[in-house]
């Protein structure tokens, strides 16, 4: 299965992901879940991984082995973001200057990634993205501020407060998610069926 995925234009907020390429630093910190493993496959070297620390998720798919053969200095593998977020924190509080950071996977998991990276004091120019596999988004309900993890229809129901919601290209990176509004405050029940959100 291909990995990648060619998203359609849209608006400014909506984050625009890259791809990895090397980059010369003191030490290296990959975050990454499922086919984000991938990613960290393709721009393995042995320089990198000499000073290398990977965080990963694998979400059902199989690259940890791949990956811990690599021989990065670190590997750390969790259950779900929740779980690996405070060693996240740690390793970015504990980073000395010049620290490489790649991010790699869903969107859920490279926006909240960011979100630490970037509170954390890293500069922009030394964080590297790369979407691989789910185009599934990380929702908040704008009515009950609920998050809604792996959307990939809409409308959906708000796993919150059980609205019917519309998907919206909107993304706030304060909050590492997509926005959802209301679909049928006008006319309650007129839902339409769902559909993928890149259908």
């Amino acid at each position: 299965m291909m990995s990648k995925f060619a998203f359609p234009p849209s608006i400014k907020s909506r984050p625009v992901w890259g791809t990895f390429e090397a980059r010369q630093g003191p030490a290296h910190l990959f975050i990454a879940d499922a086919q984000g493993g991938e990613a960290i496959l393709d721009v393995a070297t042995p320089d990198l991984m000499a000073s290398g620390h990977i965080i990963y998720i694998p979400r059902g798919t199989d690259f940890a082995g791949k990956l811990r053969a690599l021989n990065p200095a670190q590997f750390y593998e969790g259950p779900s973001y929740a779980a690996a977020v405070s060693r996240i924190r740690r390793t970015l509080q504990d980073a000395k200057m010049g620290l490489q950071v790649y991010l790699a996977g869903t969107e859920g998991l490279m926006g909240q990634a960011m979100l630490e990276v970037t509170q954390a004091g890293i500069p922009h120019a030394a964080i590297q993205t790369e979407h691989r596999g789910s185009t599934a988004r990380r929702m908040q309900c704008v009515h009950c501020k609920g998050f809604t993890e792996d959307v990939e229809t809409y409308p959906f129901q708000c796993s919150h407060c059980g609205l019917n919601l519309f998907v919206r290209d909107h993304y706030s990176r304060r909050l590492a998610a997509y926005q959802a509004v209301c679909i049928d405050a006008e006319d309650p029940g007129n839902v339409p069926a769902p559909k993928g959100i890149y259908e």
